[in-house]
């Protein structure tokens, strides 16, 4: 009777998953799916607009071989923006983690700092941040004003200078970034039972000791999901060098077009799904070891 349980129980849940997601499954096979085959075959081809349409001359590898190995600029800018990418979204949850379990404690006007820090989200739009950040408001005035950017990047080698460099330039945009990372973070922290914590107080725990024996391990999924919200939010803003790059080689290159630009961008596509990847992975193989030990006790 408990595994009839247990498998119907897990059937509903399956059920209901896939009802939740039936939207999104609809409209990615409705609005998605064509664009991006479509764009996956431009980028085989040398694609031309005439004025009888879109000609398309078949080209094999030719632009990828172009993009990683003729073109001096995309590497480069990939490698750089790696760089920055990592402590960023490093930052970012830190950050965010931090935020949520100050007003996570039941203070006055805690609904008040919620909105405050979940307010850049609703106005982050592409445009606004163009407009906000392109006479270089996003950089911080008591960093560029006191040198402390020439400082750090004296001290690093070359190879970390210039990443470092960019990641205090923008560490406005850095930290503007946070505010859903920090109601994940929120909506982690209050399914955590107090009755845990008031028993570890008992048995003599301190709020470090719980901090690290209790909420980390219980806010994982959390963290994992913090990390990739942060990295694909990073990778798809509108302040992204290598999208600016992307869209310039399309809309503003003669001699490549559409089929080298598409292939810049599946090229970009593929790095962030490794690193999105590796994030994953590295997270699940933690929660992993302990599930394993068990079964082996058991």
């Amino acid at each position: 009777m408990r595994r009839k349980k247990q498998y119907s129980l897990r059937k509903l849940r399956t059920r209901q998953g896939l009802m939740l997601m039936t939207p999104w499954l609809v409209g990615f096979f409705a609005f998605t799916l064509y664009p991006l085959v479509y764009s996956l075959y431009l980028s085989f081809h040398h694609v031309s607009n005439t004025a009888w349409g879109i000609e398309t001359a078949f080209r094999g590898f030719d632009n990828y071989r172009r993009v990683l190995f003729t073109d001096a600029d995309f590497p480069t800018n990939m490698l750089t923006f790696v760089q920055t990418l990592i402590p960023s979204v490093l930052i970012i949850v830190v950050f965010a983690l931090f935020i949520a379990m100050l007003i996570n404690y039941p203070i006055r006007g805690r609904g008040f700092f919620r909105a405050v820090f979940f307010l850049p989200v609703v106005i982050s739009s592409g445009e606004v941040l163009d407009e906000l950040f392109g006479g270089g408001s996003e950089a911080n005035v008591f960093v560029s004003q006191y040198g402390i950017i020439d400082a750090v990047t004296g001290i690093l080698p070359p190879v970390l200078s210039e990443p470092v460099g960019i990641l205090l330039t923008q560490l406005i945009v850095t930290l503007w970034y946070s505010g859903v990372p920090i109601l994940i973070f929120l909506s982690g922290l209050q399914k955590i039972d107090k009755a845990v914590f008031e028993a570890a107080s008992v048995d003599g725990a301190s709020g470090w000791e719980a901090f690290w024996k209790i909420t980390l391990p219980y806010l994982k999924p959390f963290i994992m999901i913090g990390f990739v919200y942060s990295t694909v939010f990073l990778c798809t803003s509108s302040l992204n060098p290598i999208i600016g790059q992307i869209k310039e080689t399309m809309y503003g290159s003669i001699t490549t077009g559409y089929g080298y630009a598409t292939a810049m961008a599946w090229i970009y596509f593929l790095a962030v799904f490794v690193i999105v990847a590796a994030i994953v992975s590295l997270m699940s193989r933690r929660d992993r070891l302990p599930r394993e030990r068990r079964r082996r006790r058991a």
